[in-house]
């Protein structure tokens, strides 16, 4: 397609060059990635790339170049490859990825997920509801990849829940082709913020609620939450929220007439009531439109039936039938990395968990406590070069539901390990219960599994079924149940 088709109608300035020049070989952020023929889009600040990267993105064949106002002057002569500056970077090349991929998403029922807990939960709940209640082929994009079904689409590593917008586009367009029903897909803050979704057609939006993270990109939990709403503001056609938590009041607003709600507290439209939690999962009644249907979910905690009841609302609203989803509710896999279990060769349970937010933390582990025969020993960190004033707090409530803490790194990334630690220490200190400091993981996981008794819970949370763990500018293989399973065959 042609650089003009790309971005007609969109506010550009061609600097030079013919804009007429066919764009062949895909868009990129990255100047390492592109090939003859390709767009190279100089997003300011993007690693690998940005107007930096324009000489590395010309001598690997780039036929065109997106530049920002303020941009350094492009170093190519008039001549080789067309220029084109806009306001927004990112904005353009949303556009020109959903153009040159075909819009994928309108061929799709597009659901999006965002908030600060919950969002790979429910979307993998979502898929598997679909699949088990009717035999719909969904695809999945998220924290843990890219997928349909159980086929992993292949990708480049990557750290980013939502991709980047021509990557994003790129795999929309390859379910599409795939004769993909369905898609649901994680929309984190930083990707409404940076433009990813722009011009991904999402029919519904879900809204899981909003607590501490973050402020490390946004600063303050109002930035936070304004770029989560960002996707009821235009981007979705219908909005299923949390009506326990207060921001759904601001999407109520945002959308009249357009928003169903779902709740165990508040009056909803989707409500759990008569909740049983037990370490095999959660039994409750649902109450929809007067009607009450007995359901369960194969995952302990209130949580878990939070996550449950968006995904019974967001399918609903696709036109599925609510007997048939409810009844699916309980033949769900397990999401890896989310409350993940284990039992070791010596009658230890694991459980491996996502939480890696105070909220998180603290419901992962009540919920653990409501259904623990015996003493709960964490293993929990915090990730670096991310928001500090979560780090005593979490400590703070990781000792007040623990027996035992082990503390040690989660993916530290460009900064000291032990420095992290020392942050996290105070709170941990404060409830008196007695911990152990191990920044190595691996090691942390290991003094753990040694310290328990038969019987006993060590919960490992922080990272998931995350495949890596960021050390510095390394991305390390590490999976956290992996290590579990590795270390209890070692075991003497």
């Amino acid at each position: 397609m042609k650089l003009s088709a790309l971005l007609d109608g969109h506010d550009h300035h061609v600097l030079h060059g013919d804009p007429e020049v066919p764009v062949t070989t895909g868009i990129f952020f990255d100047a390492g990635q592109v090939t003859s023929g390709s767009l190279y889009v100089a997003v300011p600040g993007q690693e690998e790339g940005g107007p930096g990267g324009i000489g590395r993105a010309l001598e690997r064949g780039a036929g065109a170049v997106i530049v920002e106002d303020g941009a350094p002057p492009a170093t190519v002569s008039a001549g080789q490859v067309c220029v084109v500056r806009v306001a927004d970077a990112r904005a353009a090349a949303s556009l020109a990825a959903s153009r040159y991929y075909g819009e994928p998403g309108r061929a799709m029922d597009i659901v999006a997920v965002t908030g600060t807990n919950g969002k790979t939960s429910v979307s993998y709940m979502i898929e598997s509801a679909l699949r088990l209640a009717d035999g719909t082929k969904a695809g999945v994009i998220g924290t843990s990849g890219s997928r349909i079904g159980t086929e992993p689409i292949p990708m480049p590593r990557s750290v980013l829940s939502t991709p980047e917008s021509p990557d994003l586009q790129y795999l929309l367009g390859h379910m599409r082709d795939r004769d993909t029903s369905s898609v649901v897909l994680e929309a984190t803050s930083m990707g409404l913020l940076q433009r990813r979704l722009d011009h991904v057609p999402v029919a519904i939006g879900v809204f899981t609620n909003l607590t501490q993270d973050h402020l490390d990109d946004h600063g303050t939990m109002e930035h936070y939450k304004d770029a989560k709403l960002r996707l009821f503001g235009g981007l979705c056609d219908r909005a299923v929220v949390n009506a326990d938590d207060p921001v759904s009041a601001e999407i109520l607003a945002l959308m009249p007439g357009a928003v169903t709600t779902y709740g165990l507290d508040a009056p909803a439209d989707y409500r759990a009531s008569d909740l049983v939690v037990d370490a095999a999962g959660t039994r409750f009644t649902l109450h929809h439109d007067g009607r009450k249907y007995p359901a369960a979910i194969p995952i302990p905690g209130r949580f878990s039936v939070s996550n449950a009841l968006a995904t019974l609302a967001a399918c609903h609203l696709l036109g599925h039938e609510l007997p048939a989803l409810v009844e699916a509710l309980d033949r769900m896999p397990p999401t890896p990395g989310r409350l993940e279990r284990f039992t070791t060769a010596r009658g230890v349970d694991v459980i491996v968990d996502y939480a890696h937010s105070p909220d998180s933390l603290e419901k992962v582990l009540a919920t653990i406590r409501g259904f623990a025969a015996a003493a709960v020993i964490t293993v929990f960190g915090c990730g670096g070069d991310r928001d500090t004033t979560k780090r005593a707090l979490m400590g703070e409530i990781a000792g007040r539901h623990s027996d035992l803490c082990v503390l040690t790194s989660d993916n530290p990334r460009g900064e000291d390990p032990e420095r992290i630690l020392d942050q996290t220490v105070p709170g941990l200190a404060a409830t008196g219960t007695p911990f152990h400091r191990e920044a190595d993981r691996r090691a942390a996981i290991s003094y753990a599994l040694s310290a328990a008794q038969p019987g006993d819970i060590v919960l490992v949370a922080g990272r998931g079924s995350e495949p890596h763990q960021i050390i510095g500018e390394l991305l390390l293989p590490f999976d956290d149940m992996t290590v579990v399973r590795e270390l209890d065959l070692d075991a003497p």
